[in-house]
């Protein structure tokens, strides 16, 4: 027996007799399961206190900073305002063309013609201005935070945890310190955006220096260049396609900050209406204007990549100047040079909201029988457990504790027939899967699941970072945050488990059978230009406000990932691989389950940590429709300016992101070394 698999046994058995002693000394030591509050430190009024100091010492300057910024913000929204539609046309078409040809050409012309027709040309042009502000800060300071860790290795180290905290603190934590700094206005909207945008921008230009072949360095160092020199024209342009990758990435955060940064922003924009015809229940109006968001991300994310691409064709210049012109001549001599205020598909918007009344009406028994299956037997029972969530109205009888007792039996007779085949693991495994079940996620007792953590971070990556886990999680227990934070856990496990079981079919699938794939794939790069806010329209045009219609949200956004490296990992496998299987007469079926299966492992796993990346950035969102928990709180927390909650919940859900992350990560560096990978 391995030396991995022994300690994963030995860590099992720890979890499960911690559970055990729990749930013995329950009934005589209450505080296992809720711990107490004599116990808990007032970690948020420090944290308030502490960051209400530091933002009032700073204010000043960060105002200054602000009505500096709303300068070009006003110079830019007024330049693309006051422009004619017909020469943003020409000028867009021209670009399309440029970069992809045809295709794009007609992509762009779709689009923007989308845009003009859904009488929200205004507000995207403003949406673009704010876009086109913010990307350039992100840009610079990322550039320059990469190039500074890249420079200086001793920061590197430094420089890489912040870039990780940056991208799991949930988005509106950081709004509460920005709105206390900046006030109310499209100038916070814009550095919310920038500050969003910068850490991948700061990583691709790190990655990109770093994979300059020596022999380029060698070459720039034999010819008597300076640093600076071998810098700047040396390695920078050798990473340029990786460099582009990253302002790929950037505009496609900054722009999907647009919903977010207008809670706060109060601009006339794209994401202001999203918002404000949400509020209203005008879904199909809504919907409407989300798409155009959706539009952009497109444009942006096509022209964007191909310029990434190192040998991407460029087309005839020419005929981009010829679409110029004509654009800039209708642009003066047509009339009708300003866009039309009235909404051309207004009546599709009307129609939708109609044709979802009738929908909704004629299947509401459908629709509602739907919804409560898996509330009352799938979600509730995942979250307060058998012992509570089994009633007479939902299930037709009650549970009761010699229930239990027969759950925990048959868990165990099958454990011992599974040890005396040889799958200790498995034994251990269903033990503690029956003890979650009959007790609940948010009712877990913390020795428990700070033990389980503790063990899972051990078996990953060893016993530092097993002592980093178990002190991240205590703190939330000192902080308080403990009920909340468990509440967060339940549903962005329950949803990352949908994603896996689904996302992971459908990429089988899709690696089994590729015209599946062909038409999987453009749904898969559609949702990945979807801006989070985008996805909460259609659940709740069916659905409603409720935390089923959060589980909905969070499964659309958070699938992909899922679907995409499963399929990848599965049709990578080497052709001597497949070669030596099918000789030893292997069947398809075993070759899928004994070699590509093994050998996918690193890439499923990569697919599985970004899921619960995803699954945790919808989480907050998703609070605006009724979930609870740390979103709950972080989003309160904003309406009622106190930075001291935002900070505290924004960290709290960033150490589960963290721990999940990188739990994860140390299994599939496991899997890569045992591959010899």
């Amino acid at each position: 027996m391995n030396l991995q698999l022994t300690t994963g046994i030995k860590a099992a058995l720890l979890v499960v007799l911690t559970g055990a002693i729990c749930l013995l000394l329950e009934p005589s030591a209450p505080w296992l399961t809720s711990y107490p509050k004599a116990w808990q430190l007032p970690l948020s009024d420090w944290v308030g206190t502490g960051a209400g100091a530091f933002l009032a010492l700073i204010k000043p300057v960060a105002r200054m900073f602000a009505d500096l910024m709303s300068y070009p913000m006003e110079w830019v929204k007024a330049a693309l305002s006051l422009t004619p539609w017909p020469f943003v046309f020409g000028c867009v078409l021209a670009l399309g063309w440029r970069t992809g040809g045809w295709k794009m050409l007609a992509l762009a012309g779709g689009g923007l013609g989308f845009v003009l027709a859904s009488g929200y040309w205004q507000e995207g042009m403003n949406t673009l201005a704010l876009v086109a502000v913010s990307v350039p800060l992100a840009l610079v300071i990322g550039a320059a935070v990469g190039i500074l860790a890249n420079e200086i290795p001793r920061l590197r180290a430094a420089v890489e945890a912040t870039l990780d905290v940056m991208q799991t603190v949930p988005t509106f934590a950081y709004l509460t310190p920005l709105l206390v700094l900046f006030g109310f206005g499209p100038v916070v909207g814009l550095v919310a955006s920038a500050i969003y945008a910068a850490p991948p921008m700061a990583r691709n230009v790190l990655l990109g220096l770093q994979r300059v072949p020596a022999e380029v360095k060698e070459a720039a160092v034999m010819s008597g260049a300076t640093r600076r020199q071998q810098l700047f024209q040396v390695e920078l342009p050798a990473a340029a396609s990786q460099i582009m990758v990253g302002v790929n990435q950037c505009l496609m955060a900054a722009l999907s900050m647009v919903i977010i940064a207008a809670v706060i922003g109060g601009f006339n924009d794209i994401g202001w209406e999203v918002l404000l015809t949400m509020r209203k229940g005008w879904f199909g109006q809504s919907l409407m204007a989300g798409m155009v968001i959706v539009v952009f991300a497109i444009l942006i994310d096509r022209m964007s990549a191909t310029w990434a691409q190192e040998r991407a064709p460029r087309f005839n210049a020419r005929f981009s100047w010829i679409l110029l012109v004509i654009g800039a001549v209708l642009a003066v001599a047509v009339p009708f040079k300003q866009a039309p205020d009235a909404a051309l598909l207004a009546p599709i918007a009307d129609g939708l909201d109609a044709g979802l009344t009738s929908f909704t009406t004629t299947y509401a028994d459908a629709l509602l029988s739907f919804k409560n299956n898996a509330l009352y037997f799938v979600l509730l029972p995942v979250r307060i457990g058998f012992d509570q969530a089994v009633l007479p109205f939902t299930w037709g009888f009650s549970w009761t504790p010699g229930m239990s007792l027969w759950l925990f039996a048959a868990a165990g007779i099958v454990a011992v027939s599974l040890v005396t085949v040889g799958r200790r693991m498995a034994a251990l495994m269903l033990l503690i899967a029956a003890g979650v079940l009959e007790t609940g996620v948010s009712q877990l007792p913390w020795p428990f699941l700070i033990a389980a953590a503790a063990a899972l971070a051990w078996c990953a990556k060893g016993p530092r970072l097993a002592i980093l886990v178990a002190v991240l999680l205590a703190s939330l227990l000192l902080a308080g945050l403990w009920e909340r934070a468990l509440l967060s856990l339940y549903l962005s496990g329950v949803s990352v488990l949908a994603c896996v079981l689904f996302g992971g079919l459908t990429g089988l699938c899709c690696a089994v059978w590729p015209p599946l794939w062909r038409a999987v794939q453009p749904v898969c790069d559609m949702l990945q230009t979807i801006p989070l806010f985008v996805f909460l329209i259609p659940i709740l045009m069916v659905f409603q406000i409720g935390e089923f219609s959060a589980f909905l949200a969070i499964i659309a956004y958070a699938v992909v990932p899922m679907i995409r490296y499963t399929r990848q990992g599965l049709v990578e496998t080497p052709a001597e691989m497949i070669e030596a299987a099918t000789a030893s007469g292997a069947t398809r079926w075993q070759m899928l389950w004994h070699v590509r299966a093994p050998y996918a492992a690193p890439s499923i796993l990569l697919g599985l940590n970004q899921t619960i990346l995803y699954a945790f950035a919808m989480l907050v969102i998703a609070a605006l429709i009724g979930t609870t928990g740390l979103g709950q709180s972080i989003y309160l927390a904003l309406n009622q300016a106190d930075v001291g909650l935002g900070l505290s919940a924004g960290a709290a859900m960033a150490i589960l992101a963290f721990v999940a992350d990188r739990i994860v990560q140390g299994f599939a560096a496991e899997r890569r070394r045992a591959l010899g990978l």
